[in-house]
């Protein structure tokens, strides 16, 4: 299969602007055309939701950016650039191929994400690549437990000024009831908004991020505060019942109060 080219990107405009590019390849067991599913139109499963692109090179992609390369399911590139001279990163461009392996029932993926920082490169690219690992991790999780369910709900949200502490994600962590350190693959029982037991499974578990796997959610923690802002949490809800409103009611007061405690 030939890979249509990719513009490169741009020359360095000035300092302190800086050109990055985050690159991570992984196989999935997922046929190639639902990996291709999940990145142009199932965001909200495991990013967040997005106007899904125009199928064409050319066409409008997500956050006004532009589709420059459309070959389902195969290849498939947008970019953006901002011009405000403010503009905390002038370049975004995400690139995604996707290769069939054992005669098509798997996929092998390589995503690149690339641009400009315009300022504070080191502590931007850092939080970048870290976020990268978990997004990805999440659309693995996706597409091996919940691909073909449709996300019911979707909330993402940050907590109060007090989740930005140096211990924010151990604060959390603690409030779940998750013992420190738990690894990945370990069966909890954590305690959810009003007090409800969650079943989970703890399917991430690093210095900066969590994730929780029940039978019907993803739910991740970010914990931003790594880079200056504050801890955060997502939740994809598969039940056939949820109301994204009240997902974020409870979840956002959940977390306020967790960091209202002594």
């Amino acid at each position: 299969m030939s890979v249509p080219s990719v513009p490169s990107v741009p020359s360095v405009p000035s300092v302190p602007s800086r050109e990055f590019e985050i690159v991570q390849e992984f196989e999935v067991d997922a046929e190639p055309a639902r990996v291709w599913a999940a990145v142009t139109t199932g965001t909200g499963g495991w990013l967040w939701p997005t106007e899904p692109p125009e199928p064409r090179a050319g066409g409008v992609g997500p956050f006004g950016s532009e589709v420059v390369v459309w070959d389902p399911p195969h290849h498939y590139t947008n970019r953006a650039e901002y011009t405000a001279p403010d503009a905390p990163q002038p370049l975004n461009q995400l690139d995604y191929t996707i290769e069939p392996r054992d005669e098509g029932r798997r996929a092998w993926v390589r995503y690149v994400h690339s641009g400009i920082f315009a300022d504070d490169w080191d502590n931007q690219y850092d939080g970048a690549a870290k976020h990268t690992a978990f997004y990805l991790h999440t659309l693995r999780q996706y597409l091996t437990r919940f691909a073909g369910r449709p996300v019911t709900a979707f909330t993402a949200f940050d907590g109060p000024d007090a989740a930005g502490a140096p211990d924010a994600l151990t604060t959390v962590e603690r409030a779940l009831g998750l013992d420190a350190g738990a690894p990945e693959g370990t069966p909890v029982r954590a305690a959810g908004p009003g007090g409800v037991a969650l079943d989970a499974v703890v399917d991430y578990h690093d210095p900066y991020f969590l994730g929780l796997r029940t039978g019907d959610a993803l739910i991740r923690v970010f914990g931003r505060h790594h880079w200056g802002h504050v801890l955060g949490i997502a939740v994809h809800d598969f039940a056939p019942d949820a109301d994204s409103t009240s997902l974020q009611e409870a979840w956002q007061g959940w977390l306020n109060g967790v960091f209202s405690q002594p």
